[in-house]
């Protein structure tokens, strides 16, 4: 009987290392004890606690409703089930840029509640709250490109960087927030060739939701990889096609993000 390896929680480091060695990161949403347990299994390297749980497990049309207690309060469930994935939670709409204290006080709750890094959506306004967060011990995750926190104000889901101007302002957003000190930066809804310009660029990973297959990992929503959403979006494929169970599905992701058979260019803009 073949010997069964435990694998090591993974931290920074890890990443680090992942990124170094040019092999795919992946990453898949969780908001439970169940679910992080098997995505945990199948091998996945981060699992995001994300505010689409406003619309995956509430049933709302956006990410919009979704409070800090939310966030705390399904990343305590997701660090009961998982053992060894680092858990990355999103700090939800109006919970980081009205005040800075109050977005420092509600990275730590979400951080006690299991987290190990916290993520947020914007560029050059976020970078002050990044680096005070980083001088604190607090990991950050950036996320530019299609920001779903600003949908009323984008004006509905678009690609973003497809112009000059918004290629400079990617650019632009994904250095700062480099330099101001997060470890991690979310390109959704970006154009392939620009995505894999600016990862080219910098020096940490970058994880592409519809960004093509060029940063240095992959991200999707559970409800997507089992095709269990309702309509999908372009950049999402369903792993429960050809899968006997969820088990398999979520270790069929993982192992398509790794050997890079996903995504195509039929997930990328």
């Amino acid at each position: 009987m073949a010997e069964i390896v435990q694998r090591k929680p993974v931290k920074l480091s890890t990443l680090k290392k992942l990124y170094e060695a040019k092999e795919p990161i992946v990453m898949i949403t969780g908001y439970d004890a169940t679910f992080a347990r098997i995505e945990d299994e199948a091998g996945t390297d981060m699992i995001l606690v994300g505010d689409s749980l406003g619309m995956t497990m509430q049933g709302n049309s956006t990410t919009l409703p979704v409070s800090i207690e939310d966030m705390a309060y399904h990343t305590a469930c997701v660090a009961k089930g998982n053992k060894t994935a680092f858990i990355v939670t999103d700090m939800p709409f109006g919970s980081y840029l009205v005040n800075e204290d109050e977005g420092v006080a509600n990275a730590v709750e979400l951080m006690k509640a299991g987290a190990h890094m916290v993520k947020m959506e914007g560029g050059l306004e976020v970078c002050p709250l990044v680096k005070r967060l980083r001088t604190m011990g607090i990991p950050v995750c950036g996320h530019v490109g299609f920001t779903p926190q600003s949908v009323n104000a984008i004006g509905g889901y678009f690609v973003q960087g497809r112009t000059q101007s918004g290629e400079e302002k990617l650019l632009a957003e994904a250095h700062a927030l480099e330099e101001a000190g997060a470890s991690v930066i979310v390109f959704e809804m970006v154009p392939a060739a620009v995505a894999k310009k600016v990862t080219a660029e910098l020096h940490i990973p970058t994880i592409g939701i519809g960004a093509g297959p060029d940063c240095s990992g992959q991200v999707l929503v559970l409800q997507d990889v089992l095709g269990i959403y309702g309509r999908a979006p372009k950049f999402a494929k369903n792993f429960m096609v050809g899968a006997s169970s969820i088990q398999e599905a979520l270790k069929n992701y993982v192992q398509a993000v790794k050997s890079r058979a996903f995504p195509t260019a039929d997930h990328s803009f």
